[in-house]
């Protein structure tokens, strides 16, 4: 069963469907044609997200839809509109993927793969801390998701463990506060969710600009949080309005990660560094972990003895 929040705008708590703020589809309800509700995923501020059949596709789907006080909204639409050009344009094996889009009319939304797993978030809370034999492959290939969206040009902003899903192979979605480059180092105010947020992030005016090692930070919270069950600088304090209150990574280096393997944990620590310039990039991080992937027990068979019967 899948347990996702694809569309939920970082820092934003899902709120649930009503008759102001939801569509309120049932079960069989067309969103747009040949797109069936199967059932109401989540949402956030400005979207709802419904498990759907598609009749093109013949196949399930998520479509994220904009809310319907906000369906003519410009702001809204606007950043719906590039989400769908950038999720357009890219194309990875641990980045979630878009098939159809309408970004105008009475009903915009966009169609996503349906991810099968649940998010790593919902893991930790039920489970707790991962084991290196999960952790290290998943960070491997998140590494290798960030350092494809440096490549291309885009600064994904919200890395963090709801908006990864654990598949085969795990899946980095929500590109909903994703920008160009060019336009990150731009930003003037903050954007993404406070314990997962680079410094830079926090209050670019000062400590900007904001550029691809704001997504390593973000890995490596997200590391650090699966590795330990911690957040690496305390838990933000909700609704501050001291800076330091609501974003403690202003200050301090995060809790030394012992009882782990150094060789996993110097590549997390070394993430989370408040000089941008410190850190490693992407490539860098899963280039330091391949040695301790490879290190890690392989999977095998028990060697079974056929039992012969007497005649």
């Amino acid at each position: 069963m899948t347990d996702i929040q694809i569309g939920g705008e970082a820092g934003v708590k899902p709120t649930p469907a009503s008759a102001e703020s939801g569509w309120g589809f049932a079960e069989g309800d067309e969103i747009a044609p040949g797109l069936s509700v199967l059932r109401r995923l989540g949402g956030g501020h400005r979207y709802e997200a419904y498990l759907a059949f598609s009749g093109e596709l013949w196949t399930t789907c998520v479509v994220k839809v904009v809310r319907p006080h906000l369906a003519a909204d410009e702001h809204t639409l606007s950043g719906l509109r590039s989400e769908i050009e950038m999720l357009d344009r890219l194309s990875h094996p641990v980045i979630v993927r878009a098939f159809d889009s309408q970004p105008e009319g009475k009903r915009p939304h966009v169609v996503l793969e349906h991810l099968e797993g649940p998010r790593l978030s919902t893991l930790l809370r039920k489970y707790g801390p991962l084991p290196a034999e999960q952790l290290v492959p998943l960070a491997v290939q998140l590494a290798a998701a960030l350092h494809y969206l440096e490549g291309r040009g885009v600064i994904h902003l919200d890395v963090k463990p709801s908006n990864v899903i654990m598949g085969a192979p795990p899946r980095l979605i929500d590109l909903s506060v994703a920008l160009e480059a060019a336009d990150a180092a731009t930003l003037t105010h903050s954007v993404g969710t406070d314990a997962y947020m680079a410094p830079e992030q926090c209050l670019p005016e000062e400590l900007g600009p904001v550029g691809p090692p704001a997504d390593v930070w973000g890995l490596g919270a997200t590391l650090y949080r699966a590795i330990s069950g911690e957040h690496a600088f305390g838990r933000p304090a909700e609704q501050a309005s001291e800076p330091l209150d609501r974003w403690p990574q202003l200050d301090g280096d995060p809790a030394p990660l012992d009882g782990t393997d150094p060789a996993l944990a110097a590549p997390i620590l070394a993430c989370l560094r408040r000089d941008p310039a410190a850190r490693p990039s992407a490539r860098e991080v899963a280039e330091a972990l391949e040695p301790v992937l490879g290190a890690l027990p392989k999977p095998r068979l028990s060697r079974l003895k056929p039992r012969l019967r007497a005649r």
